[in-house]
């Protein structure tokens, strides 16, 4: 699967908000939050864009200082487990291995695929929080990449 990792425009958030529903129909984020975070200053949306413009999966980052939270990550059905998840957080800890102190992320505790992938670059569980997810109510697993 070929693919590039981009940084997200205004052009792209129907898309992002799109793949959103299907990624996370309980709960999704609206095309005003994705508009908001293109918009904010300490905010980026990357993109893993597929040929002919198409959206195989984006993630959204917020910096505090130098403090990141990775907001949001989802990849489109048909692309999962080809590299797209990996290649994202690729990019992420690279951003953080030369700007920041630690990342951060809150993650379903049933959603073990995803954790190991975490674990995979380096994050490590670090607590736990409690009814986190709304829709349906879960746990989440609360992890952090010191660098």
């Amino acid at each position: 699967m070929r693919f590039r990792i981009v940084p997200a425009t205004e052009a792209h958030l129907p898309k992002i908000a799109a793949l959103e529903k299907i990624c996370f129909p309980a709960d999704p984020w609206s095309e005003e939050l994705f508009q908001a975070a293109l918009d904010g200053p300490a905010t980026s949306i990357l993109l893993a864009e597929g040929e002919a413009g198409s959206i195989l999966g984006y993630t959204v980052l917020s910096v505090i200082l130098d403090e990141g939270n990775l907001d949001n990550i989802a990849v489109a059905p048909e692309a999962r487990r080809r590299g797209v998840a990996d290649a994202l957080l690729s990019v992420l800890t690279g951003f953080g291995r030369d700007n920041l102190a630690v990342l951060m992320l809150e993650v379903r505790a049933s959603n073990t695929p995803a954790i190991a992938l975490y674990e995979k670059h380096g994050f490590a569980a670090v607590g736990r929080r409690k009814n986190y997810y709304e829709a349906p109510k879960e746990d989440a697993v609360l992890m952090t990449l010191t660098f």
